[in-house]
């Protein structure tokens, strides 16, 4: 029989994990093990502390829901998420970059027309961003579909709405022949991440800043091109350099410009001052 002693057990729990069926499991749980081993000697991790993580896992658990995911939360705050985003888009560097999905993401939005209105009614400055879908040429992307998603003028989103359940701040638009898109809204607002959790605890121990950027998402799926998951960054916000999930990138950040009542990017007029913002895509075809 062989016995359990600190040097031997990372072997031991490695050469059993290294039984796993799949190869990519075993693959995967086995360096799990190593470095969660590492981890705990590394730090000389007592038992109060191991209880203690214990009992956060446990919390994190039970706060999740279908519209609470408290551990890509977590995964989100502590880089993971980017991280794994950096290493399965490595595109080039004329495509427009990738970034975290976020929890927020709801299947089945609405589709619109050019310059439709996704806000429908929801209260905010009028934002008219608009531009074009190319591949790494230049060439116009036809067709390409534009998943949006974002929050309110109040940093909220529709499932953080109990009250809602009709498509709220959400939609799709497709290119035109030439490329081009135009999605109608309302600024969005950068929001802090929800701190009343297992996540939020941790946080508040720390001088992390909890708050995101104004932000959009988009989600481009389009055949023949590697997908793209990112977000569209308003020029100026106070939380572009402390994004609590990583998220932010140079290439992503662009100018709100403010605008008189008058005539909007699709020939129409609005009444109000508005905003408008340009930006293109640029999608890699795949290999």
């Amino acid at each position: 029989m062989q016995l359990v002693t600190e040097d031997n057990i990372t072997d031991l729990a490695g050469e059993r994990w290294a039984t796993a069926r799949d190869p990519r499991l075993a693959e995967v749980m086995t360096a799990l093990v190593r470095h969660l081993h590492d981890f705990a000697r590394e730090v000389r991790l007592t038992e109060d502390e191991w209880m203690a993580a214990m009992q956060w896992l446990t919390a994190t658990g039970k706060i999740s829901t279908e519209k609470r995911e408290e551990f890509i939360l977590a995964s989100d705050v502590l880089g993971l998420s980017m991280l794994v985003v950096q290493m399965n888009h490595r595109l080039e560097p004329e495509a427009t970059p990738a970034t975290v999905l976020g929890p927020f993401h709801i299947e089945g939005s609405p589709e619109l027309g050019y310059a439709e209105d996704m806000s429908d009614g929801v209260p905010g400055v009028p934002l008219f961003l608009h531009g074009r879908v190319t591949d790494l040429d230049g060439a116009p992307v036809a067709g390409a579909v534009l998943d949006v998603w974002q929050s309110d003028s109040e940093g909220l989103y529709e499932s953080q709405l109990v009250e809602v359940d009709e498509a709220r701040l959400r939609a799709k638009y497709t290119t035109d022949d030439d490329g081009r898109f135009c999605v109608r809204t309302i600024a969005p607002l950068g929001y802090s991440i929800p701190m009343d959790g297992p996540v939020g605890d941790l946080v508040e121990r720390t001088a992390i800043s909890h708050f995101r950027p104004a932000h959009i998402h988009f989600l481009l799926n389009v055949p023949g091109f590697e997908p793209l998951i990112t977000h569209l960054f308003q020029e100026g916000d106070q939380y572009l350099d402390s994004d609590v999930v990583f998220g932010t990138k140079q290439e992503l950040v662009t100018a709100f410009e403010a605008r008189d009542p008058g005539t909007t990017p699709d020939g129409g007029s609005i009444d109000v001052p508005w905003l408008e913002s340009r930006y293109d895509f640029v999608l890699q075809r795949q290999a």
